[in-house]
């Protein structure tokens, strides 16, 4: 099925879940792996930004991270003021999808805003795949 609202990507990785979370939940080892915010920097506590390698322009990221769960929701803008809720990652430790325990499965969502264009949904969509392989290959080396 063809989901018009929200994306889905995720990859199993040979790492232990609090492992994986890790960079998923730290906002200057994300900027490793993010193409839309690539080498960030720390404005203040749970506050990021970087630049997106497809425009060159500064992204704005906001991390709410749920350590107990292993979930983190971003907020993304071009801005400050624009800055909303677009992209969540969860990290599901292996032994719950009857995987060993020193792997796990890192997913990455996003919800397609009313107003995107087809392009630059299928933009995110693209990334964010491509983004699962980095993910995989920073954690695993």
């Amino acid at each position: 099925m063809h989901d018009p609202h929200c994306h889905s990507s995720s990859i199993a990785v040979d790492r232990p879940a609090e492992t994986v979370f890790e960079i998923m939940a730290e906002g200057l080892s994300q900027g490793r792996w993010t193409l839309g915010s690539y080498d960030r920097r720390e404005l203040e506590p749970g506050l990021f930004v970087g630049t997106s390698l497809f425009s060159g322009k500064e992204t704005y990221v906001r991390l709410h991270v749920d350590r107990p769960r292993l979930m983190v929701d971003y907020d993304v803008g071009p801005s400050l003021e624009t800055m909303r809720f677009r992209n969540m990652s969860r990290v599901i430790p292996g032994p719950v999808l009857n995987m060993e325990a020193d792997r796990c499965v890192v997913t990455l969502l996003s919800w397609r805003m009313a107003d995107q264009s087809e392009a630059a949904w299928l933009q995110t969509a693209t990334s964010h795949e491509a983004e699962m392989f980095l993910i995989k290959g920073l954690v695993e080396r």
